[in-house]
């Protein structure tokens, strides 16, 4: 945390005006600038009056884009005035403008109050180039006195982006709970969970959505609905949700499975008994993971059911879901779920996806679930942990494979810190600690994505390279970071830490290999629901 205090005392810079009338704080956080957002703040500029200046005018403001790799990306750019909370109010503009080469510039801008926060946003068009960076540098104001403002501030480039999924977007309240993979073809297929009525988990009205995008992630396909229980068994949407999802690659065949977790009802948080005579009016709720709200058992009425749709056309259609919870489940577990973000194929052929559940005591547990026959069968794992619950899975360089958990204990806990890493030789008959386990990757118990990418280097000699992404805070999801490991886990160099989004957010993500030469990242963002970033991997190795 200590880390993302000074970061933001560093890009935060003071200046003022020759007769001392005007004094001016700049700020520029780490945010994504993003293709489908209309307004994106770049930069938040405080102006103070003192003396006897008062509802004064600023005849120029300008900016520099030197550095930007392509201006024509930028559509315009505007300052809007910013709340109390200190964020950007795109109901209340002060000015709009076009950009050039030349830089941004705004005239005669009235400060009406002694005091006046604004934020310069850009607006970028449909599509641009995702490898692109954005540098905005202030130049100077000039007063009706006259007198010039000349600012010497180094800022940050800031990458572009795409907001993929936005709140109220197609009608769906809230896009939640990522997953990415890219397909045998190189199509990418995002998954998340489409929220309809609210943002709540849950019990709810909640299908499991993909939008496809052919392009590498410069433009993406409508969203379409692959896992939707309707209105099953006599229930309304609201008492069907399906939700906390988790796609796979088969890499043999190409066929693509999501997973999810599909709630029928709600039972009584006291007895684990399902309600009967539940009605669209009703308000009874629960959470799968709260009191007895999932309990021993197999079927709908007793606990959640794991369902699996499979597509194998690159994602365009998908099969009915199949229920493997009594192919999984043990009774006397409480819950057993997939596990956000994607799974994977082992070198062998073994399609494996991360899982977690409650114990026959309710305590949470992470796990793996996989099959040997192509998605014929499954078969579900002995726990790798206690009390941890979202996981992730790579498969080591080894063979091993490597289970990093989101820990209960780390909730409040700024002193011992850290993700639950375990590995396991057997597909999770027998599991042990990771050295690094609880001692090298920080989170505010939050979901987190790992991730393994292969490359070959300038001697034509294949590597590979391991990503980790979640908010890099032990307090708070904020700072989502992307970290890089080039041994095995073992290591994550602070020097080759790349921040995404300062500002806080729900802080789920989830990354992919886009090809040989680029990854794809898609996390929950301060800017949008669901942002997609693209990144180089020569500058990961640099």
């Amino acid at each position: 945390m200590m880390r993302y205090v000074l970061w933001l005392l560093f890009l935060s810079f003071f200046a003022v005006t020759t007769d001392g009338s005007l004094h001016v704080k700049i700020e520029q956080p780490q945010l994504p600038v993003l293709a489908g957002k209309a307004q994106n703040p770049v930069m938040k500029l405080t102006f103070y009056q003192t003396g006897n200046v008062h509802d004064g005018m600023l005849e120029r403001l300008s900016f520099s884009l030197h550095g930007t790799d392509n201006i024509e990306d930028i559509e315009y750019a505007a300052l809007y005035e910013a709340k109390k909370n200190g964020l950007i109010d795109t109901k209340r503009e002060l000015a709009r403008t076009s950009c050039s080469s030349e830089g941004i510039v705004f005239e005669n801008i009235a400060l009406e109050r002694d005091t006046v926060a604004c934020w310069l946003a850009l607006h970028l068009r449909d599509t641009i180039d995702l490898d692109g960076k954005i540098r905005i540098m202030p130049e100077h104001v000039k007063t009706e006195k006259g007198t010039v403002l000349l600012f010497d501030v180094v800022c940050k480039p800031l990458r572009t982006g795409v907001a993929v999924r936005q709140h109220g977007q197609d009608g769906v309240h809230t896009s939640r709970i990522p997953g990415l993979i890219t397909s045998k073809n190189g199509t990418l297929l995002l998954m998340y969970d489409a929220r309809n009525k609210s943002s709540r988990d849950l019990q709810g009205d909640i299908d499991i959505a993909i939008n496809r995008s052919f392009d590498g992630g410069r433009t993406w396909q409508p969203m379409q609905i692959v896992l939707d229980q309707g209105e099953w068994g006599g229930l309304p949407e609201k008492y069907n949700g399906v939700s906390d999802g988790c796609i796979l690659l088969d890499e043999t065949t190409g066929d693509i499975y999501v997973a999810g977790l599909w709630m029928y009802g709600v039972l009584d948080g006291k007895s684990g008994k399902w309600i009967p005579g539940l009605t669209e009016d009703s308000k009874q709720w629960i959470h799968q993971w709260h009191t007895r709200g999932s309990q021993p058992g197999l079927g709908v009425k007793e606990t959640c059911q794991f369902l699996i749709v499979k597509s194998s056309d690159d994602g365009a259609t998908w099969s009915a879901p199949v229920n493997i919870t009594s192919a999984t489940k043990r009774k006397e577990w409480w819950l057993f779920a997939p596990a956000p973000g994607h799974g994977l194929t082992l070198s062998d052929g073994t399609l494996l996806f991360p899982t977690q559940g409650r114990d026959g005591k309710g305590m949470p547990f992470s796990n793996i679930t996989y099959s040997k026959d192509g998605g014929k069968t499954w078969r579900a794992s002995n726990p790798a942990y206690s009390d941890v619950t979202e996981c992730m899975a790579v498969e080591l360089d080894d063979g091993d494979i490597l289970l990093n958990m989101r820990d209960n204990r780390n909730r409040g806990n700024t002193e011992d810190n850290g993700r639950r890493i375990c590995v396991t030789s057997d597909l999770g008959d027998t599991w042990k600690e990771h050295p690094t386990s609880r001692n090298a990757l920080i989170e505010p118990t939050c979901m987190g994505s790992i991730h393994k990418h292969v490359y070959t280097d300038n001697n034509g000699v294949q590597k590979s390279i391991y990503l980790f992404s979640n908010p890099n805070s032990v307090a708070e999801r904020v700072c989502l970071t992307l970290k890089v490991s080039t041994d095995n886990c073992k290591t994550w160099p602070e020097e080759k830490w790349i921040l995404l989004d300062e500002y806080k957010s729900r802080g789920y993500s989830c990354i992919t290999s886009v090809s040989e030469d680029y990854i794809g990242i898609v996390y929950e963002s301060s800017q949008a629901d669901l942002v997609y970033q693209r990144i180089a991997v020569d500058e990961l190795l640099k």
